[in-house]
């Protein structure tokens, strides 16, 4: 199995640090609001990630965290008058539900920073202890980025385009503009706990250094994460738990990319964020999943106008062979020869490809049709292996029939009906309606009537 390694910048044999044994933690959903389809992606692929390793046999511990509090989450306390730890736990809620409904599983741990607290504090003061951090006179702790050597190895930065590329605390009382806060003291009005230096809060970065060690110990086979997070919260991470426990942190670093939305980045500044929510009362989940997994999981997914509703007529074009397929009560001849599975397997052992196994799809139903076609039983042996193959990747669990009455689906004409149809229409246009009621009988032998409209015409089953 090959995977690719953000921070060697190439593709590596998969081996995991203790065996067969595999800890795997990916970063989790700031509860400042709602989950939109960015966080689902994520969540999406980090689960398919974590099933596919069991499947080839790995033994795989996988933790996801929720930050609960930071300063997103206060502000919207302070808007909506809501306490901070409530707000938090009604958005976790929401989010715990949305993802149910879309069908992306839990982790094995999950982790939260208010449940953490005294392993932040014992992370933070042995960072401390050993030089890499300092406390302020106002109760404020820091990491001592010059303290750490290889700072920059993950996002292969420098010095002056990491002060350009992340905005920058300020603080007078840091030692230099790169440190980052691990404890920020508390202001009026704040959530806070108690520590060595004050009352405060963790700063974000050190949660999840904290977290993996608590659930962990001191190095994890798999971390991952949106590209987004590169720098600085994974290159802090590193630096982080590296210089407290002078051992590699993680192994490997896996980054999904990211969604634009006709082009442009998704964001709450242009907004163009789409909640998960709004999209699954739209689409269907399997729909919605197989338009964000035709694309390699590195890459960024353009969610244009058509992506979802092509997405979904795709769908619903396999679902209703599988639907021809179980009304034609064939008996199942297991002499089918396809590897479906195998053929899956290989592409996500190539990093993940889901699109590759996604466009493997169309051949398989093509041969599904010439089955059908046939009344061979070869049919339904094949689309069992379609339909268990592809559960992995959260397809195909539902019924058939549900789904097309559910989604409104409307099986595409024939080109030869559109052939004909033109045929009709220009036969028309010269008057030699004759010719043209002979193609109108043709386009009824195959089911489908064609009906004048102010605009043209319109192809509709009969």
């Amino acid at each position: 199995m090959k995977i690719y390694n953000t921070l060697t910048r190439q593709k590596e044999d998969f081996v995991p640090i203790d065996g067969n044994k595999v800890k795997m933690y990916a970063c989790g959903i700031t509860v400042s609001g709602e989950a939109h389809i960015g966080h689902a992606y994520q969540a999406l692929v980090y689960d398919i990630i974590r099933k596919f390793l069991v499947k080839m046999g790995y033994d795989v511990t996988y933790a996801r965290n929720y930050t609960d509090v930071d300063d997103k989450i206060i502000a919207k306390s302070n808007e909506t008058g809501i306490p901070a730890d409530r707000y938090a736990l009604m958005m976790i809620k929401k989010i715990d539900r949305e993802m149910r409904r879309f069908g992306v599983g839990d982790p094995d741990i999950w982790l939260k920073a208010t449940e953490n607290i005294d392993n932040i504090i014992e992370f933070i003061q042995g960072l401390i202890d050993s030089g890499h951090a300092y406390p302020t006179p106002d109760g404020s702790v820091y990491f001592k980025v010059e303290s750490y050597p290889g700072y920059g190895c993950l996002s292969n930065r420098k010095a002056k385009d990491m002060l350009d590329g992340v905005r920058i605390e300020n603080d007078e009382q840091k030692l230099s503009p790169l440190d980052f806060a691990l404890w920020k003291r508390a202001k009026e009005g704040e959530p806070f706990w108690e520590s060595p230096w004050g009352k405060g809060r963790p700063g974000w970065h050190i949660e999840c250094s904290a977290m993996n060690k608590a659930a962990f110990g001191e190095q994890i086979d798999i971390h991952g994460g949106g590209r987004d997070l590169i720098f600085p919260h994974h290159e802090n991470e590193i630096a982080q738990s590296e210089s407290l426990t002078g051992k590699h942190f993680a192994k490997y670093w896996i980054h999904n990319g990211l969604i634009k939305v006709n082009g442009q980045k998704m964001s709450k500044s242009l907004g163009n964020s789409l909640l998960l929510s709004d999209l699954l009362d739209k689409y269907s989940a399997d729909a919605i999943k197989f338009a964000l997994l035709s694309t390699s999981y590195r890459n960024d997914v353009n969610v244009t106008d058509s992506l979802f509703p092509d997405a979904e007529k795709q769908m619903g074009a396999f679902y209703k062979i599988i639907d021809d397929v179980k009304s034609a009560n064939l008996v199942a001849d297991d002499s089918e020869p396809t590897d479906v599975d195998g053929q899956f397997n290989a592409a996500m052992s190539d990093d993940f490809n889901t699109s590759l196994a996604l466009a493997d799809l169309f051949g398989y139903f093509k041969q599904v049709k010439a089955y059908l076609t046939q009344k061979d039983g070869k049919a339904v042996a094949l689309v069992d292996k379609i339909v268990r193959t592809y559960s992995l990747l959260g397809l195909f669990g539902c019924d058939a029939k549900k789904y097309l009455s559910e989604h409104a689906y409307s099986e595409p004409v024939p080109q030869e009906v559109i052939d004909l149809a033109e045929r009709m229409q220009a036969a028309r246009a010269q008057k030699d309606y004759s010719t043209a009621d002979a193609v109108r009988a043709q386009i009824a032998e195959q089911g489908y009537i064609v009906k004048n409209t102010p605009t043209g015409y319109e192809i509709t089953k009969k």
